[in-house]
């Protein structure tokens, strides 16, 4: 692919309404770099990277690319795992644009859709309906109408809801000669009629309707399609072209038994065009049948065996009876969950340690119904000796469990070594009857020939299992053990009549197999399909046909040997910060949607840009720790600009099934960019926001006055960098350090704990004072310290420095290291699990259960361990003693309120609402609801930095904001985290108030 001329470029972006990325500057190479890669183990370096935002963006796309004699490559989320969206040409990316429900028919069941559309973001407002689009991937919370189209994705209920082929009714697509066109069912009338020219928008379209006629009206094409593709009762089929899904057309109709004619078959290309990824066409729209809402109750039995092949045969069962999902995780998974901060919540239900679990839901209209349904399969397979435990899971357990299986395939990538888990047999189809022998004889094969253990998972019931082995890519040796792998994997499926791929596609993975596995007659028809709809090769080429070796193009160099990087966080756990780089999987959890909830990524979910992904400055890190000649490999602006969005919330600690701690990254990369370029004044004035407050503390009047003052805010907020709408917190009259200090007691402050606890004698508590709390969120830090006290505590606030919140914020790691250190130093001998550290901000506190343990020498690294168990929210301490019963509703009010609950990031990543919840709800009249916010948007400095101001409002206004405006005046609004508390404030006007306040106010 020879590079265009920018000049040529620079007309196409003067006319193109969307964004197009092209040149050589720090933004635009970023952006290209981004898309070298899905989630796919290929990478490869577009000419240029464009986000069309109309239908004519995508025309002058084709005839650019028809002129230029380059390529376009579609592409939605980009969560592909065979390298279907990797290409040198132009990634036109059609998921920030291209997102509209169009149109919803309710009486006919269908809805008209973009290609941008993310599947459960369609289901939540089809919901209302009763209807819903039935496929459903693992990443349905970000896999898009397009990407589905291309790969025609199944998921978990593709035993019942069927394929996206099979809803597909009608496209809208631009084809290779720029004319729109629209394929529908067409009777046998209305195709000839398209053969003839009848209502064809271009001599194109036209010429594909007469030769698909000429390829399939033979008898012997018929009978050689017949013949070489996997078998018709294979429900996941997608090896090469669908031809075998339309031929049924130009058959010969037969008899059925009592001598009546069949149906005759209507003709629609959408057949073809699902599984065609993206080569054949440029979809700009989809009409998609949809279906009624399952009935409302459900039971999951998690089955569990003690080897593989029994649970395939207990699969058998399963489908016997009617389940409408059967799906399988093996031992190998289940121990990996253990060690995951979100999937270990998930795995209650597991019992011992099976080899495999089979997971098989049923339906029904009551709970007696699926109940009788789960009994009946238990005994059965009780009868069949298959299984030795049954737990049955109901609501919120079953969809716990589904999490569990959905992000099996990412938590393998948290497995340390360059050993990773390779996408190559992954998607290997075959009739659910053939499954044991198929998945006996492939073990078998495995180890044998290539000394590799296979784990397994996923859909069992659809005849197709998920086989991952651990390769590695980064090695000559591994690289050659990859294609063979495949290559005897193809013998043995083809043996069994089975599909290369069941749903995640050909790509650059498989595509060289196709005319293995379906022979090369039926090859040569794939081939001149793709010819007649795209002779210039226009759309994604080297996908299906053309595909170059399977092993060429990937992400890691022959015998890759990672550098070491010296680094002030302590990455060992990882490897080094490159192989936490390296853990994305790419999966794209972090392009879900405030729809579909959670806090990975705010700034994503605001701006739907992919450069504001986990996954985009993963990979940009990953990129450039790889291949930098510079000395410090960190000293690149196109990271910086991935960076610069990064609200630091650490949503994706927790979230990520990968666990991709790109907060962390993040900080360090600052300091040592910091290094080679110099600190901004603005950095080191937020980080050193405690020395400035302890300054400006001396007259908080004149701070106030100055910040009190809309006209003499705006020039100060200017002068510091800050946007000029955002106003600033207060300085306390006095400090909370100085007030613990010189109060004295007063009479009524010394009420006998006896009243206000059950009868516990007192006890001591450590308060952390952090700066927040000290200089701006004084009356919150009394209330805190009040309420502790009346409750039977004896509240001490130690010896110590800051949190160093500030400092990590933006990247001055050395100066919270040192921090950090003197901390530990300072408090490991005083704090212990009876006398534990509370703290009030959420992200002050937990710095010692993250950071902390990473920053300290080894010589102090076991005692933070040891502080960070002892680290205790606040609302974390209640809700303890509360269970230790030393708290009693006794002490509260009895008057009933509503609680409106937003929760800090850090404590939804780190630790839980569940304490925050459990405390507000003490006083017995106290209803706590939680908002389903992700980040409030402000994340420390980066609300208040004016060119991150309208982002962070966009996150606010995501959901936090709109839920605020809609409560009573007389709703209690709770956030925990000061900076939630204020961008509440700025974004509403509403006061939010802290857990601790709220219940204080509420002791009689």
């Amino acid at each position: 692919m020879f590079k265009i001329p920018a000049p040529t470029f620079s007309s196409l972006a003067q006319s193109f309404d969307g964004e197009l990325y092209h040149n050589d500057s720090p933004e635009h190479e970023a952006m290209r770099l981004l898309y070298a890669t899905d989630a796919s183990v290929y990478q490869e370096k577009p000419l240029a990277v464009a986000l069309p935002k109309t239908v004519e963006d995508i025309k002058r796309l084709v005839r650019f690319a028809r002129q230029n004699q380059t390529s376009l490559i579609p592409r939605a989320a980009g969560t592909s795992l065979a390298g279907q969206v990797v290409g040198a040409g132009i990634v036109a990316d059609c998921s920030k644009y291209f997102s509209g429900i169009l149109e919803i028919n309710p009486e006919e069941s269908w809805v008209r859709v973009q290609p941008g559309v993310i599947r459960d973001d369609l289901n939540a407002v089809l919901k209302p309906h009763g209807l819903m689009f039935g496929p459903e991937t693992s990443t349905a919370s970000r896999a898009m109408v397009g990407g589905m189209i291309g790969n025609n994705s199944c998921g978990l209920h593709s035993i019942v809801w069927g394929s996206t082929r099979h809803h597909l009714l009608e496209v809208k697509a631009v084809l290779s000669d720029g004319a729109e066109v629209t394929f529908r069912s067409l009777s046998r009338e209305e195709f000839d009629g398209k053969c003839r020219g009848v209502q064809v928008v271009s001599p194109l379209e036209q010429r594909l309707y007469q030769q698909i006629r000429d390829l399939l009206n033979g008898p012997n094409n018929q009978k050689q399609i017949r013949e070489g593709f996997p078998k018709p009762t294979i429900t996941r089929r997608n090896t090469g072209y669908a031809l075998d899904e339309l031929l049924p057309f130009f058959e010969p109709l037969t008899a059925d038994w009592d001598g009546k004619s069949q149906p005759d078959p209507q003709f629609n290309f959408c057949k073809l065009i699902a599984g065609s990824e993206g080569t054949l066409c440029f979809i700009t729209e989809a009409k998609l049948n949809l279906l009624p809402l399952p009935p409302t109750k459900s039971a999951l039995v998690c089955a569990h065996f003690a080897t593989i092949r029994q649970s395939l045969e207990a699969n058998l069962v399963a489908l016997e009876h009617g389940c409408s999902a059967s799906e399988l995780v093996d031992d190998y998974i289940l121990q990996l969950t253990k060690g995951n901060i979100e999937q270990a919540k998930n795995r209650d239900f597991v019992e011992g340690d099976p080899k495999a679990v089979l997971m098989v839901e049923f339906f029904d209209d009551t709970v007696e119904a699926v109940t009788r349904k789960a009994n009946r399969l238990i005994t059965a397979l009780k009868e069949k000796a298959l299984g030795y435990a049954f737990p049955v899971l109901f609501d919120q357990e079953a969809v716990k469990a589904w999490s569990l299986r959905k992000a099996g395939l990412s938590i393998m990538y948290n497995i340390p070594g360059d050993h990773k888990p390779a996408n190559v047999i992954e998607d290997c189809a075959v009739d659910v009857r053939d499954l044991p022998d198929y998945i006996d004889e492939l073990d078998q094969m495995a180890a044998e020939k290539h000394g590799l253990t296979l784990e397994y998972s996923a859909h069992a019931g659809a005849g197709e299992l998920h086989v991952l082995p651990l390769i590695n890519l980064k090695s000559n040796e591994g690289r050659q053990q990859f294609r063979a792998l495949l290559a005897d994997t193809a013998a043995l499926v083809k043996k069994y009549g089975g599909s290369l791929s069941g749903e995640h596609g050909d790509g650059r993975l498989r595509g060289e197999f196709i005319p293995f596995m379906i022979g090369d007659a039926n090859f040569q028809l794939v081939q001149a399909i793709k010819r007649a709809w795209d002779p210039q090769r226009i759309f994604n080429p080297g996908k299906i046909v053309d595909t170059p070796p399977m092993n060429e193009f990937l992400r890691y160099q022959p015998d890759q040997k990672n550098r070491p990087i010296d680094t002030i966080f302590d990455f060992s756990a990882e490897d080094g910060i490159l192989n936490l780089a390296e853990k994305c999987s790419g999966s794209g959890d972090c392009r879900k949607t405030a729809v579909t909830g959670g806090t990975m990524c705010p700034s994503y979910m605001a701006t739907r840009r992919e450069r504001d992904t986990t996954r985009a400055r993963a990979n940009i890190l990953r990129q450039f720790l790889t291949e930098s000649d510079k000395p410090n490999h960190f000293d690149h602006e196109e990271i910086k600009e991935v960076m610069d969005l990064c609200l630091s919330c650490k949503g994706c600690k927790s979230e990520c099934p990968s666990s991709v701690d790109i907060s962390r990254m993040k900080a360090e990369f600052l300091q040592h960019y910091y290094d080679a370029n110099g600190t901004p004044l603005r950095s080191q004035m937020i980080g050193n926001f405690t020395k400035l407050m302890s300054l400006a503390s001396l007259a908080p009047w004149a701070y106030n006055a100055i910040y009190d003052t809309p006209v003499l805010r705006r020039m100060a907020n200017r002068m510091a960098g800050f946007h000029p709408d955002r106003t600033m917190p207060e300085l306390g009259k006095t400090t909370l350090r100085a007030w613990a200090k010189g109060r004295k007691q007063k009479a009524d402050d010394k009420v006998s704990s006896a009243s206000y606890s059950a009868g516990s004698a007192t006890r001591k508590v450590y308060l952390f004072c952090d700066e927040f709390t000290n200089y701006n969120d004084v009356a919150v830090g009394i209330k805190a310290v009040q309420l502790l006290e009346r409750l039977g505590y004896d509240v001490v606030i130690p010896d110590h420095l800051e949190s160093g919140r500030t400092y990590l914020s933006k990247g001055l790691v050395r100066d919270a290291q040192k921090i950090a250190r003197e901390n530990v130093t300072r408090l490991k001998d005083l704090i212990t699990a009876e006398t534990p550290l509370i703290g009030i901000e959420p992200s002050a506190i937990l710095g010692f259960r993250d950071e902390y343990i990473d920053l300290v020498p080894q010589e102090l690294k076991a005692a933070a361990q040891q502080l960070a168990k002892n680290a205790l929210l606040v609302d974390e301490f209640i809700a303890q003693e509360i269970d230790n019963g030393r708290i009693s509703k006794t002490a509260f009010t009895s008057e009933k309120r509503l609680i409106k609950l937003h929760g800090h990031c850090h404590q939804k990543a780190l630790a839980s609402q569940v304490p925050t919840k459990k405390m507000l709800s003490l006083p017995e009249n106290y209803e706590v609801q939680l908002i389903p916010s992700g980040c409030c948007g402000m994340a420390g400095s980066f609300g208040y930095e004016k060119e991150h101001y309208e982002v962070s409002m966009q996150v606010g206004e995501l959901v936090l904001f709109p839920t605020v405006r809609q409560q009573p005046v007389e709703v209690l609004i709770a956030a925990p985290g000061t900076s939630c508390r204020h961008q509440i404030k700025d974004g509403t006007g509403r006061i939010a108030q802290h857990p601790a306040e709220i219940l204080f106010d509420a002791l009689n």
